[in-house]
């Protein structure tokens, strides 16, 4: 299927690893120009020149700390220099931060919005008047089902999510004056280096794959395993093309069955 995406302009936050990887090379694979972000440059460089080597794709590599304003209008300015414009907009960048609600402190709540909700806000901002300029754009939020369906586990993370959503819902139905749409891919359990670095703290002497399966049978996950950055990547570029275009303020999960919600 042909998504459309043939030379337009495409920024992904947190691009240098798992999902943010996996969509870096999926939107390389269908000819777009993709300004991938990450805070360690070397580090970006060194993950994205196999996906330059294998498509043969423009693929710019940024350093970009979205927790710092002044870093993400630079960003977008290089882009916008170098090819023109944007056409999408990938808000990938977050981390999360362990903790029950006693644990957590101040500025471990202050941290977690940064990366979550203000750089989502931040990075949306400085694209919008480039899409409104081209009178067309897409914003894929990535965010995670505990945004809607709160564990105590996961504190932070519900909490803020949440308001992701809320910001993808509220920013859908005003940007869509303009053309743009806006929605979300919440994730439930992706294959990533934090989860790899979670089973090393919980689990240091079991294997990978037993932690695993045993973790997504505690937690009831139907499809029974973790699932694949490329899989999430998938759905994240299919909302952003073309081939969604009536699709906005939507919420999609990837999440292999886990979401218990309507």
């Amino acid at each position: 299927m042909d998504l459309g995406l043939r030379d337009r302009v495409v920024i992904v936050t947190g691009g240098s690893a798992g999902i943010g990887l996996a969509t870096v090379e999926t939107f390389a694979r269908e000819g777009a120009r993709v300004a991938a972000c990450a805070r360690d440059l070397e580090r970006l460089q060194a993950a994205v020149e196999p996906i330059r080597s294998a498509t043969g794709a423009e693929i710019m590599t940024l350093a970009c700390d979205v927790t710092r304003p002044d870093q993400v209008e630079a960003m977008v300015r290089q882009v916008v220099d170098r090819w023109g414009g944007v056409d999408v907009l990938v808000n990938n960048a977050g981390r999360a931060v362990p903790g029950g609600f006693e644990q957590l402190t101040d500025a471990d709540w202050q941290a977690d919005l940064e990366v979550k909700l203000f750089s989502q806000i931040r990075c949306s901002r400085a694209v919008l008047p480039h899409f409104k300029a081209r009178g067309r754009g897409s914003i894929v939020n990535v965010n995670a089902i505990f945004g809607k369906q709160p564990d105590r586990y996961f504190f932070a993370t519900s909490v803020n999510r949440a308001a992701c959503i809320a910001l993808t819902k509220t920013l859908a139905r005003e940007a869509a004056a303009y053309g743009v749409r806006v929605n979300s891919v919440n994730i439930g359990f992706v294959v990533s280096a934090q989860w790899e670095n979670i089973r090393k703290r919980r689990a240091p002497d079991l294997e990978p794959e037993a932690f695993f399966a045993q973790f997504v049978k505690d937690w009831d996950v139907p499809l029974g395993r973790f699932g694949q950055p490329e899989e999430a990547a998938a759905a994240i570029v299919f909302l952003a093309s073309d081939r969604a275009s009536y699709i906005t303020g939507a919420v999609l999960d990837v999440d292999g069955g886990m979401a218990r919600y309507l």
